[in-house]
């Protein structure tokens, strides 16, 4: 029988929302994540914005029983990977996080109105193949930006953390992860070195690609797995479709 899923909609959807096919949810399968502000605004306006949202996130780990394998937190939006223990779990923590953090940060600003841009992304993470990757994306991403040249040193993600530098509660390591060293010394040496290897573009534009139409990132099999148990294609389209035949 195939899996059941769950149609997650975002707080401000509307009534074209009913068009929109459920993003891809099976428990235990890690989930690469994004949330943006509206039209791209900054969503953290200082660092005690920062620290509400982490620890919002915390609360919302602990309510749904998610384990956040990573995470960084750039000016207008936030990149998670986590993996849910059943379907559903995901969108109950994005709900529970984004109200509160948008109602905390309205009166803390003294605005009204919505924050976030539409529904947040999300993407299905092959462990054997991908998720390392996906560990390195986020965790690279302010200096994609620019915002620093070590990704260790930047405060607002789990670099440091996974190269060994300190310790993060937030987190829950992924066996993957675990599996790059014997002790933490180790695994972080590995991890930093990973860091300093040079991403390819096509990794890059695959990451970017599976996530913006929210569909498995994987091997072949991954990607099978995945259409079995929902019954739904699960690979990426062209960006520049031919039109339908009727």
């Amino acid at each position: 029988m195939a899996s059941r899923l769950i149609l997650n909609r975002g707080n401000n959807s509307h009534g074209s929302d009913m068009a929109r096919l459920p993003r891809f949810d099976l428990p235990n399968i890690p989930q690469h994540i994004v949330q943006r502000g509206n039209n791209r605004l900054p969503c953290f306006l200082d660092d005690a914005d920062r620290h509400r949202y982490l620890q919002l996130l915390r609360e919302a780990l602990l309510h749904t029983k998610c384990a956040l394998h990573a995470y960084v937190l750039m000016d207008n939006h936030v990149h998670l990977l986590l993996t849910p223990p059943a379907i559903g779990a995901v969108a109950q923590l994005m709900q529970k996080l984004g109200r509160q953090y948008v109602g905390q940060f309205n009166a803390r600003h003294l605005r009204t109105g919505t924050l976030w841009e539409g529904r947040y992304k999300a993407c299905l993470v092959d462990s054997e193949t991908h998720l390392l990757r996906c560990y390195r994306y986020i965790d690279l991403n302010p200096v994609r930006a620019r915002m620093t040249d070590d990704p260790i040193r930047f405060p607002w993600s789990s670099a440091a953390a996974h190269g060994g530098h300190r310790t993060d509660s937030l987190l829950t390591p992924h066996p993957a992860y675990d599996a790059l060293g014997r002790t933490t010394a180790e695994r972080g040496s590995v991890y930093e070195a990973l860091l300093r290897e040079t991403v390819a573009d096509d990794e890059l534009l695959a990451i970017r690609t599976h996530l913006q139409q929210q569909r498995v990132l994987g091997r072949d099999t991954f990607r099978a797995m995945v259409e079995a148990k929902t019954q739904r294609f699960a690979g990426t389209r062209p960006a520049h479709r031919p039109p339908r035949r009727k």
